[in-house]
This record gives structure tokens, C-alpha cells and sequence, in this order.
């Protein structure tokens, strides 16, 4: 791989794109299996040394933020809820200056109760990943009967102040492909806003096939049967969701065709793995190893341009359509989203 050439304060590719959303996934463990992401049995999961500390992981996100040009932090996992340190991370990442925009992509579970802390730490807002709002079907996809669980961390969210509360939905075909008119009319009654994500190759098992997945255009037909959905004015930038107002506003819903409609060409995400490999895309083939250098005495001069040079060499796009594509390695339990 090629030395980016020094630019100070951006994480820039070939294409010029430039990284200021940053993704960290805290673990790779889940207290889910959902069908899509990984087997019944669980996964391998990654050892306790092999994962980055909560002082390894506020570090790096500092260097980002203060070297890097990043603005925003997301954490996820696996579960991110499930990291004792979580708090007191969001807490100390809170505390960089310039301050980052800070959410969670979670499941939910466990959220009621965290929910009042993350957001006295600093935590900005969240999404709660609910693919069914029916508890036997919630239960046959995630493998446990945990949907008043999810409900009330969503409550719990609303209530503690993480606004936007967001609602990430994957839809399968024969499974729940007719349920995106109902998520919708909940989020709207809720107060919560939608986003419906086309299915992935990111699953464990590498059992994804596209001729399987419910697309972008089918969900947005399957909602104009009860809603009537109008471009929504807002510029999209680089926010990987299309966005419709509903019912003429001021509910919005989102779509997320990664697959159908990749938006690789206004990427602007850098991920960094719970042991510590930066990834400069979702679906990367390659990573590059933060962890070994950090442990090994770098200085952050050193882990910056570790990172610039892993991101110089982003490739153009994901490649799903190529018929050479490979499917990570890893699954997106253990990338983080």
C-alpha cells in the first residue's frame, strides 16, 4: 500500500474523499443472534487482551478528533451496551476538543436503564436496530424473546433526551418484507424516524444472496401503499440514507440501498475494530493494525500516519456488482456498523 502524502488535519483518500465520521465497535459479543448476522451457537469471540481498552479506545478517538479532522463518533459492536466502560468512554470523548457529535447504534436491550447516564455523559442521540414489531417473529429472527426489551429502550431513549431517536430495520423476503408499512406507522407515533437498510453481505455464515433481498425500490412501494412519501428537501450530503417526508412532513423515513444505490462516491467513514484495526471500508479486505503500534510505544504523530495511510488506500467503491467481490472476513458483529 502506498504513504499518503502528509495532510494535516484530514483523513483524505485517492478520490478525495475525506473520513470524518469515525465507527467503534466496542465488542464483537452480542446478546442477540439474529438469522442474518450470525449462527445460533454465536461466534468465536475476540479475547479480553486482544481488545482495545477503554484508555486505548478514548486515546484513539482523541487522535482522530484532534489530528484527523473527525467530527463524529458513533459506537457500536457487536452490543455496545454490553461494554462495562461504556459510560465513562462517551464521557471522556465528550471531553475532546472540539467536542464530536456522539451516537450509539444499538439493540436496544438494557437501554431504559443506561439511557439517563449516556446522556448525562454526553451521548447525543442513538439507533436501535427493531426488524419486527411482532414478539414471535422477533423471536424466530434474533433467537430470543427479548421485544419488550428493545420497546423500552427505545422509550428509555425518547425519554432521557437522545434525540432523533432512530429505528434501523433490515427487511427479508419471506420473513418480514411485509412489515415496513407498520415499523413506519409506529416510528411516526412514536416520535422515532425510520430507516430501512437493504440486507447486506455481511453475514457470518456467508449465506447472503441478492436475489433474496427486499430492494429499495420494493420498500419504498411497499410504503407508498399507506403513506404518501415526497423528496424530502433536506441535502443528503454524505448520510448513506435517501430520505422522504411523510405524509408531506415533518416524519421523515429513510431508505439504505448500499447494495442498489451505493453511495461509495460520498463516502466519508473510517472504522476502527474493538482490537484496535483501522478499516476504510465496511467491506474492506484489508485492515490495518493500530493495536500492535499503540501497544508497541507509537506516539501519535506515528498512529496518525498509520491511519492517513490506511485510509489513502480506499478502494473506489465496495464492489458488491463485480463479479470478482469477496465478502469480509470478518462478519459485521465483529466490523461494527
Amino acid at each position: 500500500m502506498s504513504v499518503a502524502p502528509r495532510t494535516d488535519g484530514v483523513l483524505v483518500d485517492r478520490y478525495g474523499r475525506v473520513a470524518r465520521d469515525l465507527r467503534v465497535s466496542l465488542t464483537d459479543k452480542c446478546n442477540l443472534r439474529c438469522t442474518y448476522c450470525m449462527p445460533a451457537e454465536g461466534l468465536p469471540w475476540l479475547a479480553g487482551p486482544e481488545l482495545l481498552t477503554d484508555a486505548e479506545i478514548v486515546r484513539l478517538v482523541r487522535l482522530a478528533v484532534e489530528r484527523l479532522g473527525v467530527t463524529e463518533v458513533r459506537f457500536t459492536g457487536g452490543e455496545p451496551l454490553i461494554r462495562a466502560g461504556l459510560v465513562d468512554i462517551v464521557a471522556s470523548v465528550a471531553a475532546v476538543e472540539p467536542r464530536p457529535r456522539i451516537s450509539l447504534t444499538t439493540n436496544g436491550i438494557g437501554l431504559d436503564r443506561l439511557a439517563p447516564a449516556l446522556r448525562t455523559a454526553g451521548l447525543d442521540r442513538v439507533n436501535v436496530s427493531l426488524d419486527t414489531l411482532d414478539p414471535a417473529r422477533f423471536t424466530q429472527l434474533t433467537r430470543r424473546p427479548r421485544l419488550d426489551a428493545v420497546l423500552a429502550g427505545l422509550a428509555g431513549a425518547a425519554a432521557a433526551g437522545l434525540n432523533p431517536v432512530k429505528i434501523n430495520s433490515v427487511l427479508m423476503r419471506g420473513v418480514n418484507e411485509d412489515e415496513a408499512p407498520a415499523l413506519l406507522r409506529f416510528a411516526v407515533d412514536h416520535g422515532y424516524q425510520l430507516r430501512i437498510i437493504e440486507q447486506m453481505p455481511l453475514d457470518a455464515q456467508h449465506g447472503w444472496d441478492r436475489s433474496t433481498m427486499v430492494t429499495a425500490e420494493e420498500i419504498l412501494a411497499a410504503l407508498r401503499t399507506q403513506f404518501d412519501l415526497s423528496p424530502d428537501p433536506t441535502e443528503r450530503g454524505a448520510a448513506p440514507a435517501e430520505t422522504w417526508l411523510v405524509d408531506g412532513g415533518p416524519a421523515r423515513v429513510g431508505v439504505i440501498a448500499s447494495v442498489t444505490r451505493p453511495f461509495c462516491g460520498d463516502c466519508d467513514r473510517t472504522r476502527l475494530t474493538a482490537d484496535g484495526q483501522v478499516r476504510a471500508c465496511l467491506f474492506a479486505t484489508e485492515e490495518s493494525d493500530l493495536r500492535a503500534a499503540l501497544r508497541g510505544g507509537a506516539d501519535d504523530e506515528e498512529l496518525a500516519r498509520r491511519w492517513r495511510t490506511a485510509m489513502w488506500g480506499k478502494r473506489a467503491g465496495h464492489g458488491i456488482d463485480d463479479p470478482t467481490f469477496l465478502q469480509p472476513a470478518r462478519p459485521m458483529s465483529a466490523i461494527g456498523g
